[in-house]
Order: C-alpha cells, then sequence, then structure tokens
C-alpha cells in the first residue's frame, strides 16, 4: 500500500493550496503538518519520494512539514493515536487499532474506487511457481510467513477466512513467523525460508487476475523474475486503506483535505497517474461504519487470542 500513502502528501499540498485566502488564519491555527509514513529501507526509492513530497508541501503551506517514518504498521497507528500527527493513510486493521483506542478522533474519510466502483482489495496465498504446492490442503504441515500483526490482508483478514472454511492457522502449518512486510514475505518464500507467504493483492479480481502487488514490485526491482510466483488462494474484497484525519484538529483543514482530494482525479488526472491510481479511479466518501467488519473481525481476533492465555 505505499503508493497510496504516497497520495497523501501530494492531496495535503492540494488541500492547503485550495485554501490560499485563509492563509494567515489557517498559520494560526496550525503551525506545522504532521504526516505518519511507511517507509522501506529495501527501497530506496521510497526515501526520495518522500524528500519530494516533503519539500512540495513546505513550498505549498509556507509551514513546516514534519514526516514521522515507521517501517511497520504500528509506528503508524501509535502516531496516530498518541495525538503526533493530523492525519495518514491507515490500513484497515490499523484503523481498527485506532478506533479502539481513541474513538471519535479517529475519522476515516475517502477511499480510492476503481472504474469499476470496487473499493477493496485481496489477500492471497503465494508460492513459488515451481513448487508443488496448489492449494491449502497442498500446505497442510508446511511453512508459512505473515508481514505483520497488524496486517489485514497479510494477516488478520485471511486468517478469519481459513477459519471459516475449516482451517485452524494456529495449528494447519509447521511454522509460522513474520516477516516485518510484504516484500519481505515475499523474499522470505524467494530465500527458501518459508514455503508459502500471505501477501496484499490488487488491481484485479480472483477471477480476472491482479496486476500490483509485493510480487509485481519486486519483479520491477529485478529481484525476483516475473511469474516466478503463483497465487493458490485468495480472500476478498477487503475495505480500501483510507485517507483518516485526526477530528480534533480544526475543520478548514479536514474539510480542504477532504474536498482537495476528492477533486485531484478530475483535476490533476497526470498527478493521479503517477502517484500509481489506475485510469478510471476517483476518490469516494467513507465513515466508521465502512470498517464496521474489519472492527469486528479485529475485536473478535483479540477475543479468540485472550482465550488461548
Amino acid at each position: 500500500m505505499f503508493m497510496r500513502s504516497c497520495t497523501l502528501a501530494l492531496l495535503v499540498a492540494a488541500a492547503i493550496l485550495g485554501g490560499c485566502s485563509g492563509a494567515s488564519q489557517q498559520r494560526t491555527q496550525m503551525h506545522e503538518v504532521r504526516m505518519a509514513v511507511m517507509s522501506m529501507a529495501s527501497d530506496p526509492r521510497l526515501a526520495s519520494r518522500w524528500s519530494a513530497y516533503q519539500a512540495l508541501l513546505e513550498r505549498s503551506t509556507g509551514l513546516p512539514v514534519k514526516l514521522y517514518h515507521s517501517s511497520d504498521y504500528n509506528g503508524v497507528i501509535q502516531a496516530f493515536a498518541s495525538n503526533q500527527v493530523d492525519l495518514a493513510d491507515l490500513a484497515p486493521d490499523s484503523y481498527a487499532n485506532v478506533d479502539s483506542q481513541i474513538g471519535k478522533l479517529a475519522a476515516p474519510i475517502l477511499v480510492v474506487r476503481d472504474a469499476e466502483g470496487a473499493m477493496g482489495y485481496y489477500s492471497g496465498v503465494i508460492v513459488k511457481s515451481d513448487s508443488p504446492y496448489r492449494s491449502l490442503a497442498d500446505l497442510k504441515g508446511r511453512s508459512m510467513v505473515y508481514p505483520d500483526f497488524n496486517s489485514t490482508s497479510g494477516y488478520l483478514f485471511p486468517r478469519a477466512k481459513m477459519r471459516e472454511q475449516g482451517l485452524d492457522p494456529e495449528t494447519y502449518f509447521s511454522k509460522t513467523g513474520f516477516s516485518g512486510g510484504h516484500t519481505q514475505s515475499v523474499m522470505a518464500v524467494e530465500n527458501g525460508q518459508f514455503d508459502a507467504a500471505v501477501v496484499y493483492m490488487s488491481g484485479g479480481t480472483p477471477q480476472t487476475g491482479f496486476t500490483t502487488g509485493p510480487t509485481f514490485r519486486l519483479a520491477q526491482l529485478g529481484l525476483i523474475k516475473p511469474g516466478e510466483f503463483r497465487v493458490i488462494w485468495s480472500a476478498g474484497p477487503i475495505p480500501n486503506t483510507s485517507l483518516s484525519v485526526r477530528t480534533d484538529r480544526p475543520q478548514w483543514f479536514i474539510d480542504q483535505v477532504r474536498g482537495a482530494a476528492a477533486a485531484l482525479p478530475y483535476d490533476d488526472p497526470k498527478t493521479w497517474n503517477d502517484i500509481g491510481q489506475l485510469d478510471g479511479s476517483t476518490y469516494a466518501a467513507v465513515d466508521r461504519s465502512f470498517y464496521a467488519p474489519i472492527i469486528k473481525l479485529r475485536a473478535q481476533d483479540i477475543a479468540r487470542h485472550r482465550g488461548q492465555m
């Protein structure tokens, strides 16, 4: 979801530019823009992209911009929940986590909607294409790696769907572990540390196939070969990552971010495509109810783990 996160900086810049008439009042109310961002040491292009966006924000707003870098979901969650940042892109389980901590102080306002009207992505189990594994049944007694305990598509959602199919992920696999991220999970399978990995997938459906995800990203970087992995199981759709704000920020700030973000695909389609969004996609307004299924799944998962302690 890194490309979605990168959208955030440009959206904020556009939002502030749209409110130049009230700039002096705004600077009185907010002295800086604070953002939580996901970073990856394995992808140096992300670091340079964030530096460029930081400079853009500072030029656009006339305000200092402070980026809170985190290599995992929990860093973004805690920065948002502890009032260190004003806004962030929050994955579904991350939002559910924040919601459990601060309730109405967190508000999802927009998610990406594709050209067909879908507002979700998928979880998938991948294996090496030259492996003998063709289904989850083939992975009984084998090893599985997850990206992160706080990952929706990489942990919470697929494990819930496995249970619905009568498979207990706690006992079904001989070994499980956490890699620290989706691309790291792919590389863990690539390097022979695990037999399979759960990762996110988007840009399609199980019927049409997918066009984006960590295997595609790593192939673009030349770290794996195209077609080196195959999907043997998928679940979804999962509600898309949201542009979320803290509701204790000035209303002008929230309104302008929402308005400028929603207008971006129409006002500047080139930028919309440059930041990784697909042709025909737009933003759609959402609220807490959009994530009700994920909030319920997270509560059930926590209760289950407590019952096992």
